[in-house]
């Protein structure tokens, strides 16, 4: 788990923070000590009724200031952290905060309801779509009952077939992805657990609607990839998608968890590092210093993408876009024997971009403004 210092502080712009103050991570100790000055000034400004607003605005600038170079430099395990972190909002939250109407749908008709994954219609922008997503749980109650985000086998299969009715429907699919990995307890292997996330790679490969999924926080391994398999795959910026955890690895390669900062490198989980890889289509920015302090303005984020990139997929034909999807997934095991054979991919990965994104806006602009006769 990550280790957080609780401040009880005044926000970057002079208000008052939540009851359950500021968590800090370790990193941010230098921000966790300029908040407390900024508190004990303002509470000796209540105290003793003098004017000191201008060492504030001072102080909140110089926080703000340190807050943004801490963020514009993080390193791969600093970004872990911060994917991990328990202010973090969840799928729950973005369920009050960007969707609409939403109506849950229970159980797989099978064994069970996994409370690890969320489903159900909801709205979005114009759209009607199925909303399916990973859930961690805020209080350790609702953690225990959702196995801290990491699903079962009925978990997938609750998934896959919420996925099949917004098929039968013609509803897009836009998946919320969010958990360290799929459960590894005894009941989900005997259950067959690889087996219901190898079903789901292959039914979302050839689902006949939008599919659109964005990695929220973490997205750990297979226990990602069984929701992951869309159109459009997109990350929060301060989030992490890899095949493995930082600690899992460190413990394969090097005999120890203590090395998690190396394997976090080695990984290559950040956001900016899988868009060169073009593992994902594109980077959600978040709030200056995380999600988790400005969970509002990091929904609207979510509803911008979610919302272009639906209006978008809607305009193709089922057929091209089964092909674009599936050859988006047969890229993802290519090699390269040279760095310049790489670097001559990497190009020809930026022009394809560039020309997608030159093409959409084209075909925009001749709708919303036809050129006269």
């Amino acid at each position: 788990m990550t280790d957080v210092l609780t401040v009880e502080a005044t926000t970057l712009s002079g208000g008052t923070a939540a009851a359950s103050g500021v968590a800090f991570l370790d990193f941010e100790k230098p921000l966790a000590r300029m908040q407390q000055e900024i508190e004990e000034l303002a509470r000796c400004q209540r105290e003793t009724g003098r004017d000191l607003s201008t060492e504030l605005k001072q102080l909140r600038t110089n926080l703000k200031a340190t807050l943004k170079r801490i963020y514009a430099n993080l390193t791969p395990w600093e970004t872990v952290q911060v994917a991990r972190h328990p202010k973090r909002p969840l799928t729950t939250d973005y369920i009050r905060t960007t969707f609409r109407d939403f109506c849950e749908l229970h159980g797989d008709r099978t064994f069970g309801d996994d409370r690890a994954i969320i489903a159900g219609f909801a709205r979005i922008g114009r759209h009607r779509v199925m909303l399916i997503g990973q859930d961690k749980g805020k209080d350790i109650k609702q953690r225990m009952a959702c196995n801290f985000g990491c699903a079962h086998p009925e978990g997938y299969r609750k998934a896959l077939q919420k996925m099949k009715m917004a098929e039968k429907y013609g509803l897009p699919v836009v998946c919320l992805i969010d958990t360290q990995g799929a459960y590894p307890g005894i009941g989900a292997e005997e259950r067959g657990i690889a087996f219901a996330i190898a079903t789901n790679l292959m039914e979302m490969a050839r689902l006949r609607t939008p599919v659109v999924a964005v990695v929220i926080g973490e997205g750990g391994s297979g226990g990602a990839l069984g929701i992951g398999v869309a159109d459009r795959v997109a990350m929060f910026q301060n989030s992490f998608y890899s095949v493995i955890s930082p600690e899992g690895c460190a413990a394969i390669l090097w005999k120890t968890a203590e090395k998690r900062k190396h394997a976090a490198e080695a990984l290559r989980l950040t956001s900016r590092e899988l868009l060169k890889l073009d593992v994902i289509d594109h980077v959600i920015p978040e709030p200056l210093g995380g999600a988790h302090r400005e969970p509002e303005a990091a929904g609207a984020n979510l509803e911008k993408f979610v919302v272009g990139a639906l209006d978008d997929l809607t305009r193709l034909t089922v057929d091209s876009l089964l092909a674009k999807r599936q050859g988006r997934v047969r890229r993802w095991g290519s090699f390269y024997e040279s760095p310049s054979e790489l670097r001559r991919e990497e190009e020809n990965r930026h022009a394809r971009r560039s020309t997608s994104r030159t093409a959409r806006l084209g075909s925009r602009f001749t709708r919303t403004q036809p050129i006269p006769a």
